[in-house]
């Protein structure tokens, strides 16, 4: 059996090692002729006393092939549908054979990988954090359609399977086993094998050992069936709680909460079937085809490394000096020393810097109150951070970061005073989220070591950062901003100097279109009801008072300093917000005694006399319309930064639009939204808008010349 090494021995165990060609094992198109060859020469097997699946593969399964998934179309519907169900007709066979069947798990057992295990009787993990285990399909817009939900289901009961398929958590042996999903770990590889033979052994005579829990005449469900009292309150209430969440844009958390309740409500066989149809469902969706695209597909390209200079040699980041020891400042500390860099955090005092520095002490004890985290390891990480007012303590730093206020005039000086403790060749990197960095790099004596890492905060949890190359920037310094961020486990994205980047940039437009739409007369909490109802994290006049319209004001004051302001549009909008929310009314945000809206212990209200100086109840827009242009805006501001090279590739724009502006998770991202959306439907689209609201709308030439080219954006 090519694909798979059947090896029988003295004792009648047949250990099935998968072997398959390419890196990993999956469910590629040599997967299912594999596992029914498996399953027949077994059935047929004398003497036959167990069955042993292992992995010759450093993962034990990768799971689905999502090439081929990406690939299935509507047309393919019955096909797909069939083939799925004689792969699981083919489980279904193995974990009917009237001897024990084992797992013997080396690696991650993911997706189709854990259902796989799921098909066995006994399941035997090596304890290792580099093992993970679960069912992530939910996050790629799928279900677990090899009979996941199914079999979670009546394993470990209707309620504690949910949060493993609805979330797609993925856990370590250790939480498996406590979970109920395992039966028992060892401790090396080496054991693994002989353990699932000793366990089969163990086993001799027992023919229960041999039948799966669901299969045993009188099987209940554990915490009981859909008709339970028990579970009437959790499945009356589930769907309203996730449409909270989900707010109806995510078709896989309810398809797979639809078929959980039917696994716990009608018999197995009835219950799989099911399941195959939600997973025939989804497969065609525009939601699974865009989150497939960019969480697996994108996601892999950005964090391999596709804008990383390829003949630069891996720069590690021993020593790191953070300026500023405010909110991003302190951040960036805590991520670096969590990784084991040593930090010099600096500010103008030290009892500034030690404030900086109780932010991580806070964050360590907190993981040591929860149990994930000694003592010991809380006093290491804190020893690697020093405090410091002192600029020669900054001596020897491979990398400094500078973190302080979006001032060119302040970056400048403390570029100037401080880079000469660099270590040789060491890279500067500057925290800015607006100011280009070709400009800044003219204060550097070595500009060609000279790189913006923007983070976004709170640092500690917010999962980007996008590095900005300037015109002289060396491949060198792009290398090791990109080592760093990966070092710190974090994703890269890297773009080209432009003024706020790309990131900035396009959320600025988030802002600007609701603070437009406010100003044509539409009421303003529909305006963030519908940014919400689109996807977006919180709605545009709501995440304006978050960052401060303080803070925009700040931003715009600078940039006609530097004689930029108003160079990708016309300004007059933001200028008339500001002039009447600070200037006539000094409301400049929440933080600053409040803004669009008023907050109290109670929650936020509206301010009302924004809604009485704009608010027109003639005025006639659609919620589509609204939800468009909020939209719309942002994608057309990501093309123009492709267009233009902001953006050096398409997985920047998506994996930077999602996880550092928000887009959407049902997007894909802004520019993958763009393919599922059909790029001549989106022209179409541009185009009315553009009629109605303005020019700001007019799609992109990039569009037109994928149109004539016959492409989408890859």
């Amino acid at each position: 059996m090519s694909g798979f090494n059947y090896e029988k021995d003295a004792d009648g165990i047949v250990t099935v090692t998968m072997d398959m060609n390419g890196p990993v094992n999956s469910m590629s198109a040599e997967f299912n002729p594999l596992w029914k060859e498996m399953v027949d020469k077994l059935e047929k097997e004398d003497g036959l006393t167990g069955v042993v699946i292992a992995s010759a593969k450093k993962t034990f399964f990768a799971g689905g092939d999502l090439n081929s998934l990406l690939a299935t179309t509507s047309e393919q519907k019955k096909e797909f549908f069939n083939t799925l169900e004689d792969m699981k007709a083919d489980m279904r066979r193995l974990e009917k054979l009237p001897v024990p069947v084992v797992s013997a798990i080396n690696g991650a057992a993911l997706g189709g990988g854990f259902e796989i295990c799921l098909s066995t009787n006994y399941r035997i993990a090596y304890n290792h954090k580099s093992v993970q285990i679960g069912l992530p399909e939910v996050t790629l817009g799928l279900l677990p359609g090899g009979g996941g939900v199914v079999r979670m289901v009546n394993l470990l009961g209707l309620q504690n399977a949910l949060p493993f398929l609805l979330e797609g958590k993925k856990v370590v042996p250790a939480k498996a086993l406590k979970a109920g999903m395992i039966h028992e770990t060892v401790e090396t590889i080496e054991e693994l094998i002989p353990r699932a033979k000793a366990y089969i052994l163990e086993q001799k005579g027992n023919e229960a050992a041999a039948v799966q829990p669901w299969d045993v005449k009188g099987f209940k469900i554990p915490g009981g069936n859909a008709n339970s009292p028990k579970l009437t309150q959790v499945i009356t209430g589930a769907p309203a709680m996730l449409a909270q969440k989900t707010r109806g844009l995510l078709p896989a958390p309810e398809q797979i909460l639809d078929c959980a309740i039917e696994a716990a409500r009608l018999n197995f066989e009835t219950a799989m079937t099911i399941e195959s149809r939600g997973l025939t469902y989804l497969v065609n969706t525009p939601e699974a085809k865009n989150m497939i695209s960019t969480f697996f597909f994108q996601m892999n390209k950005v964090n391999g490394g596709a804008c990383r200079p390829k003949d630069v040699a891996p720069q590690l980041t021993k020593k790191v000096g953070v300026l500023g020891a405010g909110m991003m400042g302190q951040g960036i500390a805590y991520s670096s020393a969590m990784v084991g860099i040593e930090v010099v955090l600096k500010d103008i005092s030290v009892e500034a810097a030690e404030k900086g520095k109780a932010y991580t002490e806070k964050l360590l004890a907190k993981r040591v109150s929860k149990g994930r985290m000694t003592e010991e390891k809380k006093s290491d990480i804190l020893a690697l951070i020093k405090p410091t007012a002192d600029d020669a303590d900054l001596q020897g730093c491979d990398l400094i970061i500078e973190a302080v206020f979006e001032n060119i005039e302040l970056k400048n000086k403390i570029t100037a005073s401080t880079e000469k403790y660099l270590a040789e060749g060491g890279v500067w990197g500057s925290n800015t989220s607006t100011l280009p960095i070709t400009q800044l790099a003219e204060a550097s004596e070595k500009p060609e070591n000279f790189i913006g890492i923007h983070f976004f905060s709170p640092v500690d949890k917010m999962p980007l950062v996008e590095i900005i190359c300037g015109e002289k920037t060396s491949d060198v310094a792009l290398a090791k901003a990109f080592d760093y961020t990966r070092q710190i486990k974090k994703t890269p994205i890297v773009v080209n100097d432009s003024l706020a980047f790309y990131t900035s940039r396009t959320f600025g437009t988030f802002m600007d279109e609701g603070v437009r739409i406010l100003q044509d007369g539409a009421h303003p909490v529909r305006i963030d009801n519908l940014g919400k109802a689109l996807g977006m994290p919180v709605g545009p006049l709501s995440v304006q008072d978050e960052v401060s319209i303080e803070l925009t004001r700040k931003v715009a004051e600078t940039q006609k300093e530097m004689g930029v302001y108003g160079k990708f549009g016309p300004t007059e909008s933001q200028q008339e917000i500001i002039d009447f929310m600070i200037s006539q009314n000094g409301r400049g945000g929440r933080h600053h005694g409040g803004g669009f809206y008023e907050y109290s212990d109670g929650g936020k209200t509206i301010w009302q006399p924004l809604v009485e100086k704009y608010f027109n109840a003639d005025y006639d827009i659609s919620d589509e319309d609204i939800k468009d242009r909020i939209l719309f805006r942002q994608v057309i501001e990501t093309l123009k930064c492709l267009e233009t090279n902001v953006l050096r590739s398409v997985a920047d724009g998506n994996i930077g639009s999602i996880m550092g502006i928000g887009a959407p998770v049902w997007t894909g991202g802004f520019i993958q939204f763009v393919n599922t959306y059909g790029l001549e439907k989106f022209q179409a689209r541009c185009g009315e808008l553009a009629a109605k609201y303005g020019e700001r709308f007019e799609c992109p030439a990039i569009v037109a010349g994928k149109i004539a080219a016959g492409e989408t954006f890859q």
